[in-house]
């Protein structure tokens, strides 16, 4: 072989662990490393909601990226729920998976997705990372909860088919999480390994029921979870499990698209190894796109791309699997639609909703007798204890609830009425008898705060006018949610500021 062929194989070998790479990046603008990276080959970018200050500003952006690499993946965490990228600064304006599987309607399931796939088409995004099709049988799960569309396999299975199909009917491509099920845990895997060690039936009839359904309807990815299933691979947690990824996902239930890895920065993936060992695990195990994480450089890069190339030359990893990743990505871009030339109309971002629409998300609320009786008694909503727990990694810091409607209404509420008083695990509650008016408590899971139950318990210890709102997933026994929303986005909050309308209008026509 001569010494060119040599230097053409090694030029194309690297090229192709490049295109297995999605890591990302800080700010509105990309970083000339990452620009040069592009160039070389790597496979795309991993946006978040620091990367985005307008809709104009982020298709500028990907128009860079996709010039570079006109095959680059430009993907986005963007769930069309609580987490939101798009809508970062100020909430989404969809309703979420769980609120849509409460109303059960398929196909407004379908409609929304289409929504969602229109603006980002329209900001030059070529893949979503949704829909979250986990099952979530945990009502204490702390990193899935409303994100999941319900409890029920066959639910769960019917709306993650429409999710799909809507998404990818606008061309950008959808991606299946957190394969084979992430919704019966109760720890983060952004903060530890997680294990679900459940019946081999079970898993099959509950958690791969709607990965089955979104691969019939089409998902062009999939993405991994960094869970441990003893049922399945007693050693490996899924990311880095060939038995789970080649064997079951491939073999078994036939998916032929493009594995993704959750973020590698992830403790549940990298804990142990380090994110340039758990590289190579996972480009083993079978994924072919691997999430890098928040934040990374290119010396980061240097060490995975070394990494790899390291395995491949001791045989730890064969290069053919490299090289089919990296087909199977570069498919993937290849097929994006192209970066629109020109800024797209507001209602293509976002689209508006009317009260029938506010109406529907009402009616999938969760409302106890007794709430409805103290709210139809009130004499108006003085007090508001926003509760605010450390914000789940995934969803971050984006605005939520009522308190982001209110701040893009064009009228203001009861709520710009009301005093809010802000509640956290390192604030205390100041004299309950002492507030004024009647009290709403609005918060995520509150049962799973010991700070929430606690103010919570004093509140309805001295008051007969609490009334809680929780607008996360509740507890079984809805102890701390007199009124469940099951979702905080932007939308949401519009209906909790019109169903606390909707409560206090008898009282004020007397």
């Amino acid at each position: 072989m001569s010494a060119a062929t040599q230097t053409g194989d090694a030029v194309a070998l690297h090229r192709d662990i490049l295109t297995t790479l999605l890591p990302a990046f800080v700010g509105p603008v990309a970083p000339e490393w990452v620009l040069a990276r592009l160039r070389a080959g790597l496979g795309g970018i991993c946006l978040f909601g620091e990367n985005v200050v307008d809709p104009e500003q982020l298709r500028a952006l990907n128009a860079s990226l996709r010039e570079a690499n006109p095959e680059a993946v430009i993907a986005i965490d963007e769930e069309g729920g609580d987490v939101t990228r798009l809508f970062y600064d100020r909430g989404a304006p969809f309703p979420g998976n769980a609120v849509l599987g409460r109303i059960d309607e398929p196909e407004l399931t379908r409609r929304v997705a289409a929504e969602v796939g229109r603006a980002l088409a329209a900001t030059g995004c070529t893949v979503t990372f949704g829909p979250d099709v986990d099952v979530n049988a945990n009502p204490d799960n702390p990193v899935i909860g409303v994100r999941s569309f319900g409890a029920d396999p066959a639910l769960v299975s019917r709306h993650s088919a429409a999710w799909v199909e809507g998404l990818q009917q606008t061309g950008i491509a959808a991606s299946a999480k957190h394969f084979p099920g992430h919704g019966d845990t109760a720890t983060d895997s952004h903060l530890a390994l997680p294990v679900v060690d459940v019946p081999l039936a079970t898993l099959r009839d509950r958690e791969l029921a709607p990965f089955e359904a979104a691969i019939a309807a089409g998902t062009r990815t999939i993405m991994t979870s960094h869970i441990l299933i003893p049922q399945l691979d007693a050693e490996n947690p899924a990311t880095l499990s060939p038995r789970i990824l080649h064997g079951l996902l491939r073999g078994e239930l036939g998916f032929e698209g493009v594995i993704v890895s959750d973020a590698l920065d992830m403790k549940g993936a990298s804990g142990v190894h380090g994110i340039p060992e758990a590289a190579v695990r996972a480009l083993a195990a079978g994924c072919d796109l691997l999430c890098i994480g928040a934040d990374n450089t290119d010396a980061q890069i240097s060490e995975i791309v070394d990494a790899v190339a390291q395995a491949i030359a001791s045989g730890r990893l064969p290069v053919d699997r490299v090289r089919d990743a990296a087909a199977r990505v570069r498919a993937l871009g290849a097929t994006a639609p192209a970066v629109p030339e020109g800024p797209a109309a507001p209602d293509v971002i976002e689209p508006a909703h009317d009260d029938e629409e506010i109406a529907r998300v009402v009616g999938a609320f969760e409302v106890s007798d007794d709430a409805s009786e103290r709210l139809s008694r009130t004499s108006g909503i003085g007090t508001v204890i926003r509760v605010d727990t450390v914000a789940n990694i995934a969803i971050g810091v984006a605005p939520w609830g009522p308190f982001a409607a209110e701040a893009v209404a064009e009228r203001p509420s009861w709520l710009s009425r009301a005093e809010i008083v802000p509640l956290d695990e390192g604030s205390g509650l100041a004299d309950p008898a002492a507030l004024s008016g009647s009290v709403l408590v609005v918060g995520k899971d509150l049962h799973r705060h010991a700070f929430a139950r606690a103010a919570i318990d004093a509140l309805r210890a001295v008051r007969d006018d609490v009334v809680t709102i929780d607008m996360g997933w509740p507890s079984h026994d809805r102890a701390y949610a007199d009124v469940a929303t099951f979702g905080a986005s932007r939308l949401v909050g519009d209906a909790v500021l019109a169903f606390v309308d909707g409560a206090l209008a008898p009282l004020a026509a007397r």
